[in-house]
């Protein structure tokens, strides 16, 4: 046990520590605290590793721990192992013994990073897609993310977050968490996806078809409902919880957000459906100018064209400058067809061109430009 004792963090000796009823009482020495509670014994607990014998002391602990609460050393040292981590437990149904199908278990596997990915790209602008492997703040935060064991008696994956740093009250007051780090907010976004996710896949069974679109700011994804279809399949049941990190400890912990098999088909049209709010790069809207705005004292005037993007016909909205836009205005008096060039992009049921620029006014004598 002592080799493994360099795998608890003085951190995780602490909250362990107080949450099973400890308080510190006093400074021992330069670099420890004696720890005191009410029916307990007075233990020390350092606070740094960079002692000569710091493995040898967090056996010790372990040892006084495990007498305290009456369980083996193994169980108190995986909870001190985790106890500075949010964990992330994806349990798989129909495993008695503990066993599933090789293929199912490498998806389920791939399929709990990917759901954390989502939940990590979605911690900036929330998109109804993500190219997941560009976001480099994602992978970077995920690259800090551990594989834990499997639970005896069923197949579990467990995600083990990055350390999960304590409050400072000295600091700061102690609030709802919204200014929590970064390893806490990805967990409260994955649940918090997860059980948004939950909700619509309920809410679109009985005809509410647009709830999908509405959750994307809550971190639902294309990326995580195509994660969620990937894991779901293969079984009856799955269930995702989080044990929170002891360092950080969450005031009203969020339930066990279970999903079935029968969820897959509709989370599989929820991806695809955010996968075509996907904007679409550098395209070409040909149609007619029918709405035009521009205000006083501004330069810039903001358009909507009716038209088509290939075959598809789209109704977008567009902001020009000043050039681009007098040109248009002329367009829409003479009732003559236009050609922008932009990236579409869509804001709920609406569309609009980002980037946009006049590429042609199309008259009688430039029949080269039509598509």
């Amino acid at each position: 046990m002592s080799r493994r004792g360099r795998a608890v963090s003085p951190g995780a000796l602490t909250a362990y520590a107080r949450a099973a009823g400890w308080s510190r009482d006093e400074p021992y020495r330069a670099h420890s605290d004696v720890y005191i509670g009410e029916g307990l014994p007075e233990v020390i607990i350092p606070r740094t590793e960079r002692l000569g014998d710091y493995a040898s002391v967090v056996a010790s602990l372990i040892d006084r721990f495990a007498e305290v609460a009456e369980r083996d050393e193994l169980t108190v040292y995986r909870h001190l192992v985790t106890a500075d981590r949010d964990v992330v437990s994806v349990r798989a149904g129909e495993s008695e013994d503990g066993s599933v199908a090789l293929n199912a278990g490498a998806d389920l596997v791939v399929g709990t990073r990917d759901l954390l990915l989502a939940a990590a790209c979605s911690l900036g602008e929330p998109k109804p897609v993500y190219r997941a492997g560009a976001n480099r703040d994602a992978t970077d935060l995920l690259k800090r993310v551990r594989l834990g064991q499997t639970h005896q008696g069923s197949f579990v994956v467990t995600l083990m977050t990055p350390v999960v740093p304590p409050r400072m009250p000295a600091l700061f007051p102690e609030t709802d968490d919204q200014d929590a780090p970064i390893e806490r907010r990805l967990t409260l976004r994955l649940m918090e996806a997860l059980a948004a996710a939950r909700l619509a896949a309920e809410r679109t069974l009985v005809g509410d078809e647009a709830d999908f679109g509405r959750i994307v700011e809550g971190g639902v994804s294309a990326n995580l409902c195509e994660a969620l279809v990937r894991i779901i399949e293969p079984f009856s049941t799955l269930d995702v919880n989080v044990s929170w990190a002891r360092t950080r400890p969450v005031t009203s912990p969020r339930p066990v957000v279970r999903f079935g098999r029968a969820d897959a088909p509709l989370l599989r049209e929820a991806a695809r459906s955010l996968r075509a709010r996907e904007p679409q790069p550098d395209v070409r809207l040909f149609g007619h100018v029918g709405q035009l705005c521009r205000r006083e004292d501004e330069d810039d005037g903001t358009i909507r064209v009716s038209g088509y993007v290939g075959r598809k016909h789209v109704s977008a909205t567009a902001t020009l400058e000043q050039r681009d836009y007098e040109r248009v205005v002329q367009a829409h008096k003479e009732r003559v067809p236009v050609v922008l060039a932009g990236d579409l992009d869509r804001i709920g049921q609406r569309w609009r061109l980002l980037n946009p620029r006049l590429e042609a006014v199309v008259r009688d004598d430039d029949s080269e430009l039509l598509p």
